[in-house]
C-alpha cells in the first residue's frame, strides 16, 4: 500500500469518527468499518436495527510464554493485547456488556452467531442464556487442516464452536434458509458439523510476508453463516471485525455490513480489502426457497388468464389417463368406465388410486408437439405476479 493510499484511508476513518459522534440513524453506520471500542459504538446504534450479528470475540487464551515447534522455531499464535484480560471475572464483565448491547440492537427476529475456542465459548454460552437469548444450534467447525499439537501433550485442537441464538425463546420468526443449506449440501440436510479448512493461500492477508491477523476466519465459513440466516440487503454487524472477513463476504452477497474494530491497522487492512470487492448480481444471489414460501396459485387462474383453454385435453406423462379441462378449472376424465370429476389433484389421485396427488406435476399437455407439465404455467404466473 503506497503512502497516498494510506493517507486517503486515514481521511476516510476521520470522516467516520466525525459521523459517529452525533449519529443515531442506522443508515449512517452502513457499509463502514468503524474504528473504536465495540461497546461504545454499539451503544450509539439504534434499537432493533440489526438483522444478524456475527461475533468473533477475544478468546482469552491466557498465554504466558512463547510457543515453539520441535525445531525450536516460534509459532505465530495469538499474542496481541486485545486478547489479554485481568481475570475470568474481567472477561465475563466485558462479555456481558457487549452481549447486552447486541440484544438491544438486534431486531426481534434477528439472530446472533458467536464463535470461540474451548477457552471462552462455554463462558459465552452461559452468559447468552443468562441474558435471555435462545440457543438454536451449536455448530462444530472441524478444521480439515488444523495446526498440530507440537508438544504432544494434548489432543490436536482441530475445531472451533459456533453458537447460533435467537433474541429470545418467543422468537419463532427468525430467518433460516433451510433449502439453501440443503442445496449447498447436495440436497441433504445440512448438519451441525462443518468441515472447512482454515484460512490459507491467497485468501490469507499478509503484510511484509507475515499474516496480518492471527485469527483470520475463512470466507467459506462466513459465507455459510450469512447464506443460512440472512437475505439480500439485510444488515450484518461484526463487533470484532478484525481483517474484515465478515464485511467482505457480506459485500459479495449483497448484504449491508457494519464492522467495528479497535486496532487501526486492521481497519486500514479491511478498507483496502473491501475496495477490491463487488457484489454478485441478483440472479446469482437467488437462493433455493422452501415451497411453503411460494404463493399459492389455484389452477382456475391458469384458465382465467387464458394459458389453457376450457376443453383442452391433458394427460399423464405415460398417456394412460386423459381428462378435459372445464370452464371452472375442474377436470372430468375421458375413456374411463366411471367418469371422475374434480380438481387436478383429486382427479389425479382417483385415477391412480392413491390418497393424494400433485396434479401440477401429474398432468401434461402438448405444446408445439412437445409434452409439457402444466406446472410450467404455475411458475410463469408466479413470476409475473412477483
Amino acid at each position: 500500500m503506497c503512502l497516498d493510499e494510506i493517507i486517503n484511508l486515514h481521511k476516510d476513518i476521520d470522516k467516520d469518527l466525525d459521523i459517529f459522534m452525533t449519529v443515531s440513524n442506522i443508515n449512517n453506520f452502513l457499509n463502514r468499518i468503524i474504528p473504536g471500542d465495540c461497546i461504545s459504538i454499539m451503544e450509539t446504534i439504534p434499537d432493533a436495527s440489526i438483522d444478524l450479528i456475527f461475533a468473533d470475540p477475544p478468546y482469552y487464551l491466557q498465554i504466558n510464554k512463547e510457543l515453539r515447534r520441535p525445531n525450536n522455531s516460534l509459532v505465530n499464535g495469538v499474542s496481541e493485547e486485545w486478547d489479554k484480560f485481568e481475570s475470568f471475572e474481567d472477561y465475563d464483565k466485558f462479555t456481558i456488556k457487549w452481549l447486552t448491547q447486541a440484544k438491544r440492537i438486534l431486531k426481534d427476529n434477528g439472530t446472533i452467531w458467536v464463535i470461540g475456542s474451548y477457552h471462552n465459548i462455554f463462558r459465552i454460552g452461559s452468559i447468552l442464556q443468562n441474558l435471555g437469548f435462545w440457543l438454536l444450534n451449536d455448530i462444530i467447525w472441524i478444521k480439515s487442516n488444523p495446526m498440530p499439537n507440537f508438544r504432544g501433550r494434548r489432543f490436536t485442537n482441530a475445531h472451533e464452536t459456533l453458537i447460533w441464538s435467537s433474541k429470545n425463546k418467543k422468537n419463532n420468526n427468525y430467518n433460516f434458509n433451510y433449502n439453501a443449506m440443503k442445496a449447498l449440501n447436495e440436497d441433504l440436510q445440512m448438519r451441525s458439523d462443518w468441515i472447512l479448512p482454515v484460512c490459507r493461500g491467497h485468501e490469507r492477508i499478509k503484510v511484509n510476508g507475515k499474516k496480518a491477523h492471527s485469527t483470520q476466519k475463512p470466507e467459506a465459513l462466513l459465507s455459510r453463516v450469512i447464506l443460512s440466516s440472512t437475505n439480500v440487503l439485510d444488515i450484518i454487524l461484526d463487533p470484532f471485525s478484525g481483517s474484515g472477513t465478515t464485511a467482505a463476504v457480506a459485500k459479495k452477497l449483497n448484504r449491508q455490513y457494519i464492522g467495528i474494530e479497535k486496532d487501526i491497522n486492521y481497519v486500514l487492512i479491511s478498507k483496502q480489502r473491501l475496495k477490491g470487492i463487488s457484489s454478485y448480481d441478483n440472479e446469482t444471489l437467488e437462493i433455493t426457497k422452501s415451497k411453503k414460501t411460494n404463493k399459492r396459485i389455484p389452477f382456475g387462474q391458469i384458465i382465467e388468464r387464458g394459458y389453457l383453454k376450457p376443453g383442452t385435453i391433458i394427460f399423464d406423462v405415460k398417456k394412460k389417463y386423459f381428462a378435459k379441462i372445464r370452464a371452472d378449472g375442474s377436470l372430468t376424465t375421458l375413456s374411463l368406465r366411471t367418469q371422475i370429476s374434480g380438481s387436478i389433484h383429486k382427479v389425479g389421485a382417483s385415477v391412480l388410486g392413491t390418497p393424494s396427488c400433485n396434479g401440477w406435476k401429474f398432468w401434461h399437455y402438448y405444446n408445439n408437439r412437445k409434452i409439457v407439465s402444466i406446472d410450467y404455467f404455475r411458475e410463469k404466473l408466479r413470476s409475473e405476479m412477483n
